[in-house]
């Protein structure tokens, strides 16, 4: 119980830390707001359009995953049902 909230409290700091550093650097950057509102969008958007992709080719991995274990489940269930007879 000690340790989940040890853990809590490392991820709770990271994250302020994260986003206090993020602020940071929008307040202190050189370029304009809206050059620096723009580049963030535009990695925003890279960002979920990569993101998609990956959960897309790891949703069809699984899916060809699934679709083995079915047929090595069939199998087994003929292979036993043979012995069976």
């Amino acid at each position: 119980m000690e340790n989940l909230k040890v853990t809590g409290k490392v991820i709770g700091g990271i994250l302020v830390g994260t986003l206090l550093g993020a602020a940071i650097g929008i307040l202190f950057a050189p370029q304009k707001g809206s050059k620096t509102r723009s580049k963030i969008s535009t990695g925003a958007k890279d960002m979920a359009k990569d993101l998609g992709k990956k959960m897309k080719k790891e949703a069809s991995n699984l899916l060809s995953k699934a679709e083995e274990l079915e047929d090595l489940a069939e199998d087994k269930i003929k292979n036993m049902a043979n012995k069976i007879k």
